[in-house]
C-alpha cells in the first residue's frame, strides 16, 4: 500500500513540475506576445518576426502599416508577426 501511494504522489510532482517549469512560463510569454500587438500605437518602432524594422503608420484590427528607412517604403503586416517593440533613444549630440 505505501509504495502504490509513493507512486502516484511521485506521479503528481513530475506533473506539477511540468506545469510550473514549462506549461506556465510559455502561457505568459504567450499573453505578453498577445498585450503588445494589442497595444500597438502609431509611432512605435517595431521588429517583426522576419527581422523587418520600422515605425508603425497605421493600425487595423488585424494588420499594421509599417515604414521602413529613409525611402519611407510603407509595408503592411499581419500583427502575430510583430515580435518586439524597440526602445527609441535620443538622438546623440555632436
Amino acid at each position: 500500500m505505501d509504495q502504490a501511494l509513493s507512486s502516484v504522489i511521485l506521479v503528481v510532482v513530475m506533473f506539477a513540475m511540468l506545469y510550473f517549469f514549462m506549461i506556465r512560463p510559455e502561457n505568459k510569454r504567450k499573453k505578453d506576445a498577445q498585450t503588445l500587438r494589442d497595444s500597438l500605437a502609431v509611432g512605435d518602432e517595431v521588429t517583426s518576426i522576419g527581422g523587418i524594422t520600422g515605425t508603425v503608420c497605421a493600425v487595423k484590427e488585424n494588420t499594421v502599416v509599417i515604414e521602413t528607412g529613409a525611402d519611407r517604403v510603407r509595408i503592411e503586416l499581419t500583427k502575430w508577426a510583430i515580435s518586439s517593440r524597440n526602445i527609441q533613444t535620443a538622438e546623440p549630440t555632436r
